[in-house]
């Protein structure tokens, strides 16, 4: 993003954040609007600065700050997060682990995975997994959407188990 809206407009982020702070906008939907029709930028890079003016995109957090915002209040379930990890991280170093405000990517050359602690005593674990039926606790993608193709719920470390781990992989092999 950073390099097209130097392209689009001819200046860089560092200019458009100066921009914004000196307009003493502080509301993201004001901010997009003062740039779109003041500067005639399209939505999304509008958005972009936005998000990179007020520090509010995941970006703009250190991972660990996102992770323990994910699990606050919901401390009893980073055991399950954690451990998806470990598995996760064992399938070869062409994995990115991209958390989120609300949720953790896992990343091969495409998302295959997705983990989010879902309710104080749930992580759903979202999986992309084509032309797999839903079974048992292999559910469809649920909340999910089209992000995944199925999801299973997680309630504890021990459900991280051999079959859980065999839809992992097979996630993991259909991302390449």
């Amino acid at each position: 993003m950073e390099k097209g809206l130097l392209k689009a407009t001819g200046k860089d982020l560092e200019h458009w954040i100066k921009v914004v702070k000196k307009s003493n906008i502080e509301k993201h939907k004001e901010i997009i609007n003062f740039l779109k029709i003041g500067h005639g930028m399209t939505y999304g890079f509008a958005n972009f600065v936005a998000l990179k003016a007020r520090k509010s995109d995941a970006g703009s957090v250190a991972q660990e700050d996102l992770l323990s915002a994910q699990y606050k209040g919901k401390e009893d379930l980073k055991p399950i997060y954690d451990k998806l990890i470990s598995v996760i991280a064992k399938f070869g170093n062409d994995i990115t682990i991209t958390p989120k405000k609300d949720s953790v990517s896992i990343i091969r050359k495409k998302q295959f995975a997705l983990i989010k602690p879902a309710t104080i005593t749930r992580v759903d674990l979202g999986l992309k997994i084509k032309d797999k039926a839903a079974k048992g606790r292999l559910e469809n993608s649920g909340p999910f959407g089209s992000m995944c193709s199925h999801r299973v719920q997680l309630i504890s470390v021990k459900e991280v188990d051999s079959e859980l781990l065999a839809w992992l992989k097979e996630a993991y092999e259909g991302a390449k």
